[in-house]
């Protein structure tokens, strides 16, 4: 607890610039060592010694001292040479460029460094690319090693990557030498500019003989016109438009005007092409600039148009846009009559091509709104509502068929809904209303609001819609998914179609009929004290068998619960129950009522 010093002696020595380990002089901290202090081999040696015949094992030779890595391999490096390429976005003259670096990988430590070799008048900030470090491989945490490296390769370090193309011959021969077949050499690749630089092409040019003022003094002020189409159907939205080509002779060029007429509907920017020289043909070689340039120099086309290359009756393609010459002026006749020895000149006769009627196609009904009101989206940008007949509406106002109606649904619950349907005469449009009935558990109201109702499997071209001579007693109609029975009607219903007889079919009168005729037997039956007994057994035996068939529809019904339900509920054995019983008893057990039917039971 005394002791104060800690330090140890050096054991690493240089002599002659290499590096040896030599035994401690003195312990740690300083204290004495003892002459005959024994080294680490010789105490190895001492251990591992067993006792053997005769004159023992022979004598091993001790092991080598240990040597670290940064002895070991001091002072030697592996070069690869490699290359990036750099990307260069607002250069008219180049795309990219190529820099060709070496890379130096140091076996003592195992750190990288890149160098870009300098280029003389390079205008590039080049030399060290990455200092001396251990470059990171991933995210994962790992480091580029040697066994990473070889030739034909591409190794990306912070988020740019360098092809290895060759090695120097330490590198090749230690590589081979740790067992790593090395993929054969490729070319360096060179920068395409810098070579461009360093061979610049001379180009000579012989002055013309042509004198451009001297026809700028004898043609000055003299035109061509010619009268040409352009025919643009084939695009979209393209049309056939009537130009005027113009050939200035002082000086060659060209000028395109467009034709307007008076409520044409086009804007009035009659100059298509401005007035310049037009190439014709172009000089066939590989270009490194865009063609979509403001001026085209003499260097760049071969021939451009002159006016023997505008005749009548011949197509003439300018900028991308072929122009068919029909006709042309006076002028121009006698000038290509005396300058060209041409005497043809009869005008072509222009025929419209007829525009194609396009089908207008109507879309499927979505389901949204009216359909009368959704189709007139297809007609027009700003629809109008559709027309209503007034004259119905003034005198069937306020006339209202009401009926009565179940939902046909396979859950028991929805099967004892009733609903309210009423038919709106003047519009023919069909309204929903459920009565709320207390401890149901279903919040009643407005189920469907005032509408048109289509029939089912009717189209849009051929739309039908349910009228009142499709609402007969027992019939079944759909609205929008959901089927509906009709069970029963207003009094309205039969007066209204007894009074207007010729405008319903007879069997929806006749369905109507025989609805109320049962219903005024049974209250009549209801009202006396007397049970009716005027009907013959027969009569009874057909209405049993009614019931009985028309139970059997329903398969999941149980008829022996039914039974027992029944005589709990006669409770003095008399056989007899009152009709609102009845009806609750059915409704618990989910047994069916049909009102014709339970108004004749």
């Amino acid at each position: 607890p005394q002791k104060t010093a800690f330090h140890r002696s050096q054991t690493l020595g240089y002599k002659n610039g290499f590096a040896f380990s030599r035994l401690p002089t003195v312990g740690v901290g300083g204290e004495r060592l003892y002459v005959n202090q024994l080294s680490r081999a010789e105490l190895d040696e001492l251990r591992n010694q067993r006792p053997a015949l005769t004159y023992g094992p022979a004598k091993r030779a001790p092991p080598s001292g240990f040597v670290p890595a940064h002895v070991a391999f001091d002072k030697k490096i592996l070069r690869f040479d490699a290359y990036f390429q750099e990307d260069v976005p607002l250069s008219a003259e180049e795309r990219y460029r190529i820099r060709q670096v070496v890379i130096y990988y140091f076996l003592e430590d195992d750190s990288m460094y890149v160098i870009e070799p300098v280029v003389h008048n390079s205008a590039l900030p080049q030399g060290k690319h990455i200092r001396r470090h251990r470059v990171p491989k991933n995210d994962r945490g790992d480091h580029y090693h040697w066994k990473d490296l070889n030739r034909g390769m591409s190794i990306a370090m912070y988020g740019r990557t360098y092809r290895i193309v060759d090695c120097d011959r330490f590198t090749q021969v230690f590589l081979e030498s740790q067992g790593i077949e090395l993929n054969p050499p490729e070319k360096m690749l060179s920068d395409p500019y810098t070579e461009l630089r360093r061979m610049p092409e001379h180009t000579y040019v012989t002055p013309s003989d042509f004198d451009q003022l001297k026809q700028f003094l004898t043609y000055d002020k003299q035109v061509l016109r010619f009268y040409a189409t352009w025919d643009d159907t084939n695009n979209m939205f393209g049309e056939n438009l009537s130009c005027i080509i113009h050939y200035y002779l002082a000086d060659g060029t060209v000028e395109v005007r467009e034709v307007y007429k008076p409520n044409d509907g086009r804007d009035p920017f009659p100059v298509m092409i401005r007035r310049q020289r037009l190439p014709k043909t172009f000089v066939d070689k590989k270009k490194t600039f865009p063609s979509c340039v403001l001026e085209i120099s003499d260097q760049e086309v071969l021939e451009w148009y002159t006016a023997k290359d505008f005749a009548v009756g011949k197509s003439t393609t300018l900028l991308g846009r072929t122009f068919f010459i029909y006709d042309c002026d006076e002028f121009t006749r006698n000038f290509y009559r005396d300058k060209f020895g041409i005497t043809d000149f009869q005008p072509v006769e222009i025929k419209k091509k007829p525009l194609e009627k396009i089908p207008q196609v109507i879309p499927p009904y979505n389901g949204f709104g009216i359909l009368e009101d959704s189709l007139q989206n297809c007609f027009s940008l700003f629809p109008k509502p559709p027309r209503k007949d007034v004259i119905k509406m003034l005198e069937n106002d306020h006339k209202v068929l009401r009926y009565q109606v179940a939902l046909e649904s396979p859950n028991p619950e929805d099967r004892k809904r009733r609903f309210i349907l009423s038919y709106f005469l003047s519009n023919d449009m069909i309204c929903i209303y459920e009565p709320p009935v207390r401890n149901s558990g279903i919040i009643g109201g407005k189920y469907l609001g005032k509408t048109r109702v289509a029939k089912p499997g009717s189209t849009t071209e051929n739309v039908t819609y349910y009228e009142p001579s499709d609402f007969t007693i027992g019939s079944t109609i759909e609205v929008f998914g959901h089927r509906f029975v009709i069970t029963d009607a207003d009094e309205h219903v039969l007066n209204y179609m007894e009074s207007n007889a010729e405008s319903f079919p007879a069997a929806t009168l006749r369905s109507l009929r025989d609805h109320f005729r049962s219903r005024q037997v049974a209250k009549e039956a209801a009202g006396s004290d007397i049970p009716m007994c005027g009907s013959s057994n027969q009569e009874l035996d057909a209405l049993i068998a009614q019931v009985q068939e028309e139970l059997k529809l329903h398969k999941h019904l149980n008829n022996k619960n039914i039974q027992e339900a029944f005589l709990q509920c006669d409770k003095d054995g008399s056989g007899i129950l009152d009709k609102p019983k009845f009806v609750a008893l059915c409704n618990s057990l989910s047994v069916p009522t049909d009102a014709v039917l339970l108004n004749k039971v």
